[in-house]
């Protein structure tokens, strides 16, 4: 017998009815006066319910909107956007931001959209000596579709791409708060849910999103279609589902999840999360399903069938992975793996790929005082003031569920408070809120994933019926008047708290005036356009090459966009400019790809950003079997390298030098050699 069997027999014994029925089929006895006439009082219900809807409807909008509006207004006061120069607007994305950014630039400056479809499939400027499918390599659809846009749409004369290209992404911030508003508001049932999270999504913006400063990143156009997926499957969860609201619906999820893969190239995690979170609510029985066979039998007997199940499709799951690998000779996450083999201790490492994530604070642990700044807002506490009773709730209902205990006692009363308290959409929001969390502790770039649904999981539980019912019978204070005054007044109380703590900084942040600074890469930029020719061929570091494509269109002969092991094999080869490699060697690498400038930065040369062991020139060390420079332990394997550093011997022009490599452009930051063309 099914959990809402059970609830069913117990109210239906106690004279009563399920509450989702009481909700949809109203007494027809209460709306019947004396004289035959039906009274106003469903009318008036169902009037108060289009009222709601749409006042709710509306503040999800207007909030959704003042988000945009104040995320754009942060980066036009952070870079006076407006008033910089073109080169410095193109240099401010910076890393693989400007790589992304230079495609929809492409496209736009195109002689026609199909020659510029034509360039990006037959690409050969992106990697020197190589024609590669941009389209395929990377997710760029929304870059080609916007230019396509900009290209068609009678904008051009009232707007810059440029603007075009960021105001789109701020206005996907607008999405990214009404899916956030509506998943809370479904939950809890009232839109004061979806208020305050909205609120607490905007106070708490440093770790809920970056898109102020990272514009063209992936995951500030994928995670409000992860938001919008997340609301729909919610929705989907809800009992009672007329078949078009159903198939609505799931048109929704198919359209939410088809966007949110084209334009992530980390979908495939956080897609395996999601089947995860569904797989598991289905083998505790938390959804709605007519799937029995592995709900029949004793406690044991389920247990048994449960463990076979999981161990039967997790064997599956990599075998496919396996398979579909080698069929298709896959190897662009191969790195991934390494680096999470690493970083969970499952052996040392000197792959150079996996130390270059295991160094990088993007991919370490979630620091700790991100939990400071969360609880100034209350939120984490109310996160975890909500997640220990859903939790227990959830463990004792997955506990019913596989005993099919069918006695309808004392236990079972007990357990219909903790039932009610998880519905299918609360306990989907549960296990999600949980997997995710646990992804952002272990990797710091993961954490918006999880911040973000904080917000609506945290809103829900302050203003659920269910939560405080529950917390309410059990320190036996409930009372249904008691509990709607507390799911109303804490939530107004927590807004005017947030309201009064963090408008005044909100406005002062609004009106903190800065100007983007950076004359060093821009002198390098112009002296590109200005002395080197269309097809000249650039070697350097990952990020600043992205910005050399952007800002001159010259070729690259490596980039930041690292998902394929040819390229990070090429990138550890550039690299080598800051190892401790003979001239000659150096040359001959730097050749073979077809270079004809090598940009030396002294930011990376000279490194002190990372601790010892983790600054590149030391990876690279570390990769090539060489002790590494400064005070410290080595392994006790690695030699002494018979050259010195490259970076640092050839700005002394020494012959040996000389003969391969001329300095042509120099600043405080940045060192050009030009290679020579040895017959």
């Amino acid at each position: 017998m099914e959990v809402t069997d059970i609830m069913t027999t117990l109210r239906q014994r106690r004279g009563g009815r399920p509450a989702e029925a009481a909700e949809e089929q109203p007494s027809e006895e209460k709306n019947v006066k004396p004289d035959g006439k039906i009274q106003s009082d469903h009318t008036g219900g169902k009037l108060w319910n289009i009222l709601s809807l749409t006042v709710g409807g509306i503040v999800a909008v207007c909030l959704g909107l003042l988000t945009s509006v104040y995320v754009a207004t942060l980066h036009e006061n952070d870079l006076w956007f407006s008033n910089i120069k073109e080169v410095e607007r193109e240099i401010s994305f910076r890393t693989e931001c400007g790589l992304y950014y230079s495609y929809y630039k492409q496209m736009v400056q195109a002689a026609s959209i199909q020659q510029g479809l034509h360039g990006l499939v037959y690409d050969n400027k992106t990697e020197s000596v190589r024609t590669i499918n941009i389209l395929e390599r990377m997710n760029v659809y929304q870059e080609v579709f916007l230019s396509i846009l900009y290209r068609i749409l009678p904008i051009q004369q009232y707007l810059e791409p440029v603007y075009f290209y960021i105001y789109t992404l701020f206005g996907l911030q607008a999405v990214y708060v009404i899916a956030l508003y509506v998943t809370s508001w479904l939950l809890s049932g009232t839109w004061l849910s979806g208020l305050l999270a909205a609120f607490w999504y905007i106070t708490n913006r440093i770790d809920t999103t970056r898109v102020e400063f990272t514009i063209p990143l992936r995951e500030n156009w994928a995670l409000p279609f992860f938001a919008v997926q997340i609301a729909a499957i919610t929705y989907l969860l809800r009992t009672h589902l007329q078949p078009a609201h159903e198939r609505l619906t799931l048109l929704a999820v198919f359209i939410a999840t088809l966007l949110f893969s084209l334009t992530w190239q980390f979908n495939q995690f956080m897609m395996l999360i999601q089947a995860l979170v569904l797989f598991i609510l289905d083998c505790f029985d938390m959804l709605p399903t007519a799937k029995k066979n592995l709900k029949k039998g004793g406690l044991l007997n389920r247990l048994g069938k449960l463990f076979l199940h999981v161990l039967f499709v997790s064997c599956l799951t990599l075998l496919v992975n396996k398979l579909i690998k080698k069929i298709l000779n896959l190897e662009s996450d191969e790195h991934i793996f390494k680096f999470l083999k690493a970083k969970f201790g499952f052996g040392a490492t000197r792959d150079f790929d996996a130390n270059l994530y295991l160094c990088e604070e993007a991919f370490g642990l979630l620091p700790l005082n991100t939990f400071s700044r969360l609880s100034d807002t209350l939120l984490f506490y109310v996160y975890i003031f909500v997640l220990f009773p859903m939790t227990v709730a959830a463990a004792i209902v997955a506990f019913r569920n596989l005993s099919g205990s069918t006695k309808v006692g004392k236990f079972v009363e007990k357990m219909e408070d903790w039932t009610i308290a998880l519905k299918p959409g609360a306990a989907y929001n549960l296990i999600h809120t949980v997997l995710f969390g646990c992804l952002a502790l272990s990797t710091m770039r993961m954490k918006y994933l999880w911040t973000s649904h904080m917000c609506v999981f945290a809103s829900f539980g302050l203003c659920s019926t269910e939560v405080w019912g529950l917390i309410l019978k059990c320190v036996r204070l409930y009372t249904s008047q008691r509990t709607c005054v507390i799911r109303y007044s804490l939530p107004i109380i927590t807004l005017l708290y947030i309201s009064y703590k963090f408008w005044p900084g909100i406005m002062d942040e609004l009106s903190e005036l800065r100007e983007f600074y950076d004359p060093d890469t821009v002198e390098l930029m112009n002296w590109i356009k200005s002395n080197t020719p269309n097809t000249a061929v650039f070697a350097g570091s990952m990020q600043l090459l992205a910005g050399v494509k952007l800002c001159t269109g010259r070729i690259l002969t490596n980039h930041p966009h690292y998902e394929d092991k040819n390229l990070r094999e090429r990138t550890k080869q550039i690299y080598q400019i800051y190892a401790k490699r003979s001239p000659e060697d150096v040359y001959k690498i730097l050749r073979s790809f077809g270079t004809d400038y090598v940009i030396l930065e002294d930011s990376i040369c000279y490194e002190r950003r990372h601790s010892r062991g983790c600054r590149l020139r030391d990876l690279l060390d570390i990769a090539n079997g060489h002790i590494m420079d400064g005070l410290g332990e080595n392994e006790p394997d690695l030699k002494p390298s018979l050259y010195p550093r490259f970076c640092e011997e050839i700005k002394k022009n020494l012959p040996s030098y000389t003969v391969h490599f001329t300095r042509v452009f120099q600043n405080k930051t940045f060192h050009v050699y030009k290679l020579a063309k040895h017959k």
